[in-house]
């Protein structure tokens, strides 16, 4: 063979093991980190380990995107909610402003998911279904207190003053939640959404619902997805906020937020324990998303709301790879991180964190425990390295 045709003959074997290459890359099971494979539902995103895999969950009251903005998101992202009051006060009513988004979305990217938000407990009155849950609302139509919940010392309704006035539901009555059920529903069908995220799951000692009630308050919140889930249809995905550890609801949710709200779930130990619930959770082919706050004055302090707040750009450029750490310590397949410093538009949801965009690759194991009851972990991925200690709060990821 004379050395033009070994070499052409080269150039194909290489060709071709590429190509091979790829095409097993693309068509490789995805593995969950005890070797076992993940099964993924066609309804889910698209996804992928090649970036730090993203969710975007935000919204401006007073508007709709703009194209540079739809665009900034889309090209980070298959996996958006629209958050609870998105244009209510250019469309008055946030079904029509996640409507908006759905079609602005899926015209740059048809294949995104983009979830309709609705609150199982906080009667927010941004949308059409909620709007007369106001002290007005309900002096013309008195009915509407039966869906409240009654505060026992005073025997008045319930009501949430900051940042924004609301009520509180009544999952208890079996009307409501039929009535809850329907709505939710009726939000995803008017908006064209992909699927919901139903906010305030989780029902504990520190979730604000009665305590000598709140086994009876967990079932119904389980008839109420279990109904939401059935109106929707298999096809939409269905979200639960901090209900990973709820039994009621678990079989209903498709995947299940981990929220990172205060200071005791950001512990050492809770984010260790919430490794394993993401195992548990890829393991019944469910998702999740790891929700971080940049905080504001100190480790303990979740900035909530924090429009322009002053060197919060900054601080959440600081504190990303500590936060980035702790997710990708416990990731999943069809894991995804949240980043920013609160659920507006403008909370750090239109930043550019270079971190986010770099090859990261697909994790080679689980993660390591340096020492059995020390506080510092490690993981390899195909592009990073990841050290964590939990308890000093420091992190180190190295690129390659």
């Amino acid at each position: 063979m004379n050395r033009k045709i070994f070499n052409i003959v080269l150039v194909m074997l290489g060709l071709a093991t590429l190509s091979f290459c790829t095409y097993a890359q693309k068509k490789s099971p995805l593995l969950v980190s005890d070797g076992t494979i993940f099964k993924s539902k066609t309804f889910f995103p698209k996804f992928s380990w090649s970036t730090t895999p993203m969710y975007y969950h935000f919204g401006d009251i007073n508007r709709v995107l703009k194209p540079e903005e739809v665009k900034f998101i889309a090209d980070r992202t298959d996996f958006i909610c629209i958050e609870k009051s998105h244009a209510f006060n250019e469309l008055g009513d946030a079904v029509l402003g996640t409507k908006q988004e759905v079609g602005a979305f899926h015209k740059i990217k048809p294949d995104a998911k983009v979830l309709f938000y609705y609150n199982s407990y906080v009667a927010w009155p941004f949308t059409r279904f909620n709007k007369e849950f106001t002290p007005e609302g309900i002096e013309k139509n008195k009915e509407l207190k039966k869906f409240l919940e009654i505060n026992p010392k005073t025997g008045e309704l319930t009501t949430k003053l900051k940042p924004n006035f609301s009520y509180y539901f009544d999952a208890l009555n079996p009307d409501f939640r039929k009535w809850w059920a329907e709505s939710a529903a009726e939000g995803v069908k008017v908006s064209g959404a992909d699927g919901i995220f139903i906010d305030r799951m989780n029902v504990d000692e520190k979730s604000g619902y009665p305590q000598d009630k709140l086994a009876e308050v967990s079932k119904a919140k389980g008839e109420m997805m279990a109904a939401l889930k059935q109106k929707i249809g298999p096809d939409k995905i269905l979200i639960g906020n901090n209900a990973a550890n709820n039994k009621d609801v678990f079989p209903s949710c498709d995947a299940f937020m981990f929220e990172h709200y205060n200071e005791i779930v950001t512990s050492k130990e809770n984010l260790l324990k919430e490794w394993g619930d993401m195992l548990r959770i890829a393991k019944a082919g469910k998702m999740t998303i790891y929700r971080f706050g940049a905080k504001g004055k100190g480790p303990t302090d979740i900035t909530v709301g924090a429009t322009k707040t002053d060197g919060m750009v900054k601080r959440s450029k600081d504190q990303l790879e500590y936060y980035l750490s702790c997710f990708l310590i416990g990731a999943q397949p069809y894991s995804y991180l949240q980043w920013n410093w609160g659920w507006n538009l403008e909370d750090g949801n239109l930043i550019r964190y270079p971190e986010l965009q770099k090859p990261l690759g697909a994790p080679k194991a689980a993660f390591k425990r340096v020492t059995p009851d020390g506080w510092e972990f490690t993981r390899e991925f195909e592009h990073a390295h990841v050290w964590v200690n939990t308890e000093t709060r420091k992190a180190k990821i190295t690129w390659n």
